[in-house]
């Protein structure tokens, strides 16, 4: 009796003296190990871990005592796919970051399905409509723009004319700030935010700029006096006298 006394106590010390001294894990099936350390991490195999995402393969090569968290982050090197957009479906059950590879069953070469993140499919979709509008504001706002620089042009030739004292057909004047009105109206109506906005911005002051010029050379091309068109005429004088041919 006493040995076997003695003997549980000697049991209880070690266990004690083992879980005290050394860190330990629990392994699937209730197995207590001793925790793995740096050394016995830099010793273990490398895995060729297959991933499948959609209709595409990658092949990483990874330590086999490395945790699924740690193969996210190779996954997004090759993938641009973050490690928070990543799920991880090992033997039909999505694997959690903090869980070992080889304690899980993967072996070389085995393979793991690669799932986005429906969460990350959401946001990536609002981010790319999003984009989608920002450019499609640039665009619109670039012809304008162009337009915009074509009646400029048209502008500055007015400009010149009548700085030369030239007249221009009035017509020609309003027609112009009309069209610019126009323009200024569709420009007012886009609906845009950020840089788009500031761009925004710079087109409706250089319409603001073309029909104020406009409106003084206006009033500049009515103080022009048409010029006087004179017209030289010939006379000519029927002969005196014609001479008759008789014909019999």
């Amino acid at each position: 009796m006493m040995k076997r006394s003695s003997l549980r106590g000697g049991v209880g010390e070690s266990l004690t003296k083992m879980e005290g001294d050394i860190e330990c894990e629990l392994r699937p099936g209730g197995m207590l190990v001793q925790k793995r350390g740096e050394q016995s991490t830099s010793l273990a195999p490398i895995y060729r871990v297959r991933v499948a995402y959609g209709a595409i393969r990658y092949e990483i090569s990874i330590n086999s005592q490395s945790t699924f968290g740690e193969l996210k982050k190779l996954i997004c090197s090759q993938t641009r796919l973050q490690p928070e957009e990543q799920r991880l479906i090992f033997r039909g059950k999505e694997r959690g970051n903090n869980e070992y590879l080889d304690m899980t069953g993967v072996k070389d070469l085995s393979k793991i399905v690669l799932l986005e993140d429906p969460t990350s499919m959401e946001k990536r979709y609002i981010e790319m409509k999003k984009n989608a509008k920002i450019q499609s504001a640039h665009r619109a706002i670039s012809n304008v723009s162009v337009e915009l620089d074509t009646f400029a042009e048209q502008v500055s030739v007015i400009d010149k004319s009548i700085s030369n004292g030239k007249k221009v057909a009035e017509l020609q004047i309003t027609t112009l700030i009309e069209m610019l009105m126009k323009l200024a109206i569709k420009l007012d109506n886009m609906s845009v935010g950020g840089d788009a906005a500031a761009q925004k911005s710079l087109q409706a002051k250089r319409i603001q700029n073309c029909v104020e010029t406009l409106d003084m050379l206006k009033i500049a091309n009515a103080r022009i006096k048409p010029p006087v068109v004179t017209t030289k005429w010939e006379t000519f004088d029927p002969p005196c006298s014609t001479q008759w041919e008789l014909f019999e």
